[in-house]
């Protein structure tokens, strides 16, 4: 992709400062755009990834918001708006679960699930069309899980919720479409980073290297490798691409046995 694809274009990325929000930040600053660095807990994390954002000469800011929170939404939006007069992108990628068996769930797990995973997406996407109209048009990518579609080990509650993300942005895009914005999500396998370490049975380094041995590509899936499908998404070559969940895991979930433990 040319280096100044995104070039005047402004970036909203939630939970952006680490992982693999982290490297959809860095990547669409490094091909021009100004970045909207958001974060919840961490500050540091997000200092540091807007530090980086600003070598490759495009502007960063950093705003504090939990995007399950109404109010804390409201204000994401309304200063992006402040800080750049309109938005051109947004990436729903923040996510957060109760990762538990279906028997040791509770209404408090299923509703923080739903309202950081799926509810922020909904609204996130319906405050920022009016900011997109502003510019023409724009894009907007959510990041799902092949736990929208697959059952995974303790994963029901945040399958549920993923699925929402798959569904809602069918609606989007066909409600969105004639405002000239397009809406996709991208579904990684696993992906090495920090989130890794709340799954108690993918901590173990052998199996995450029997996972890399059992996929196709011979390799688990980076966050650099998400961040090329997500702008990729977002550009002028993906205009006809609308309402799509795009699956990048190497191949993993393609055999229908799934992952086979050795004897």
């Amino acid at each position: 992709m040319s280096r100044d694809l995104f070039h005047g274009k402004t970036v909203l990325i939630t939970g952006s400062g680490r992982g693999i929000g982290r490297a959809i930040a860095l990547h669409f600053a490094s091909l021009g755009a100004d970045i909207v660095v958001n974060y919840f807990r961490n500050r540091e994390p997000a200092e540091e990834t807007a530090q980086q954002i600003l070598e490759f000469g495009v502007q960063a800011e950093i705003i504090k918001a939990n995007v399950g929170d109404m109010d804390d939404l409201e204000k994401l939006i309304f200063e992006t708006d402040r800080l750049f007069g309109g938005l051109d992108i947004l990436i729903s990628n923040a996510g957060s679960g109760y990762n538990r068996s279906i028997m040791e769930q509770r209404p408090k797990g299923w509703d923080w699930t739903m309202d950081i995973n799926a509810r922020a997406y909904l609204f996130l996407a319906q405050k920022s069309v009016p900011l997109m109209e502003k510019r023409g048009g724009g894009s907007i990518v959510s990041i799902s899980s092949p736990g929208s579609i697959r059952v995974l080990p303790e994963y029901a509650v945040v399958g549920a919720s993923k699925a929402a993300i798959e569904s809602l942005t069918r609606y989007m895009a066909v409600e969105f479409g004639p405002k000239n914005i397009s809406v996709n999500a991208v579904s990684p396998g696993i992906v090495e980073t920090e989130a890794l370490k709340h799954f108690n049975t993918l901590q173990d380094e052998d199996l995450l290297d029997e996972i890399a041995d059992q996929t196709p590509a011979r390799r688990i899936v980076t966050p650099e490798d998400v961040a090329a499908i997500v702008a990729f998404l977002c550009s002028p070559g993906a205009s006809m691409i609308r309402g799509q969940t795009i699956i990048a895991d190497g191949g993993f979930t393609l055999p229908a046995s799934g992952l086979k433990r050795p004897d």
